[in-house]
């Protein structure tokens, strides 16, 4: 089978190669996949700027349907539409997975970075991470399932988003989009901010249920929070641009004693003034990864229709045009892009 492969490490060194269908063990699940989600993340290991474990199959964000199982499965049939967890293998041992926090582990492996992925015709994973999609998700939106776990750990396990709070969403790439949406869901007045390149995410926020989109560079966004909020400052800000300006923005509009969370990743080092951080004494949390119960959240919010995933995708298009999607998702030409696999 054709699988999208970061070969070693360095920038770029990915391409498509043949790889042998991978034999399924006895607590696993073999998937054939039938979406996967091109990440953020996917686009930092080509550039080498996220771990990775070369030679590796890239792809995180997966739907298919179960073609095998091992012996000891139990709970899943021949033929489900399900959707996978990341976490391949963790230690089950530190304090971290004792206490629930597997995201944390230090020996985490995940698929499409430290073990194969999904970017390819079968993927093998522990059936403990299996969830069956809702009948009325096809696989394409189900393919959102992981990048909406992390926003269901970030914005609702991590931050206290209360009804009545002003919250801001700065980057409205499919994260923020999902972030938004989430927000909104949890009662607060959603703010989405981005920059001209953005119109068209910003209006799509919108059509989700924003209550109000910024473009940064034609109105200062201060100004519009201060009249919201009559000069208090945001409740909730969520950084997900992962953008050294955004990240800025955000530590200005936030109120003091109020909560930041940063979602986005840099991939760099990235300059902020630390001293806001003291005196507005603002909570400031990350939000990595997702944790198993944000899954199951996750699960009943797009099954229940309160967050869309399938707006999101702008483009769907064979593995084989992986070029062409990075370059597409580089130039902020379209929104989420889904691979479809190769024979």
């Amino acid at each position: 089978m054709k699988a999208l492969v970061k070969t070693k490490p360095g920038i770029g060194n990915v391409e498509i190669r043949d790889v042998v269908v991978p034999k399924t063990g006895d607590d696993q699940i073999l998937i054939e996949v039938k979406a996967v989600g091109l990440c953020g993340t996917d686009i930092h290991i080509y550039y080498d700027e996220y771990k990775s474990n070369p030679p590796v199959t890239l792809g995180h964000e997966v739907a298919g349907i179960i073609t095998e199982k091992g012996k000891n499965v139990k709970n899943f049939e021949i033929g489900s539409r399900v959707t996978t967890e990341t976490y391949f293998q963790t230690c089950g041992e530190c304090s971290m997975c004792r206490g629930g926090k597997p995201n944390l582990c230090p020996e985490r492996m995940s698929i499409g970075s430290m073990v194969n992925g999904g970017m390819a015709k079968y993927i093998v994973v522990p059936a403990a991470n299996v969830h069956a999609l809702p009948a009325n998700i096809d696989f394409v939106a189900g393919s959102l399932t992981e990048p909406l776990a992390c926003v269901v750990h970030s914005v609702l396990d991590k931050t206290k988003v209360m009804p009545g709070d002003v919250a801001v969403v700065s980057g409205p790439g499919p994260i923020g989009l999902l972030a938004s949406q989430v927000i909104k869901e949890s009662g607060a007045y959603t703010v989405v901010i981005g920059v001209e390149s953005d119109l068209k995410r910003l209006r799509l926020a919108e059509e989700l249920g924003a209550d109000q989109t910024i473009v940064a560079n034609e109105k200062d966004p201060q100004e519009i929070i201060n009249e919201l909020t009559n000069g208090q400052g945001a409740d909730v800000v969520c950084e997900c641009a992962g953008i050294e300006a955004s990240v800025q923005t955000c530590l200005k509009l936030v109120r003091r004693a109020g909560q930041y969370t940063q979602i986005g990743l840099a991939g760099r080092t990235v300059n902020f003034d630390i001293d806001q951080v003291i005196f507005k004494e603002i909570c400031i949390r990350g939000g990595f990864a997702s944790i198993p119960s944000s899954w199951t959240r996750a699960l009943k919010l797009m099954e229940q229709g309160k967050v869309k995933t399938d707006p999101l995708v702008s483009h769907s298009m064979p593995i084989t045009e992986w070029k062409k999607a990075f370059d597409l998702f580089k130039e902020k030409s379209g929104l989420k892009i889904v691979l479809t696999p190769a024979d």
